[in-house]
């Protein structure tokens, strides 16, 4: 009877935190200069610089902080998606507001 809630236990619980943590592990090894992060505390960032341990992130133009790989939680947008797609949302804004002319 104890094994069977074992393995129950194992299927339902271990086996996909250990699958989430091998994922998370990957992608904080995948991380390069360029790529948008969010950290675990909601900071979004631009990664400047990946050593070993930390990661620099530029939160603005020249504000740099550090942060230990283990503190991204995500990637936002990869390098290579970040260079393939120019930024053209700041070119003309457009307005939800739409003139009428009444007709006379």
């Amino acid at each position: 009877m104890f094994a069977v809630l074992f393995g129950l236990m194992y299927l339902m619980f271990i086996r996909p935190q250990s699958k989430r943590r091998k994922e998370a592990l990957k992608m904080q090894s995948e991380l390069g200069a360029g790529d948008k992060v969010i950290t675990i505390g909601g900071l979004h960032g631009t990664v400047s610089r990946a050593d070993d341990k930390t990661v620099s992130i530029e939160v603005s133009p020249g504000v740099e902080l550090t942060f230990e790989r283990a503190a991204i939680s995500r990637i936002e947008q990869p390098t290579t998606a970040a260079e393939a797609e120019p930024d053209t949302s700041l070119d003309e804004p457009v307005s939800p507001i739409q003139e009428t002319k009444k007709k006379v």
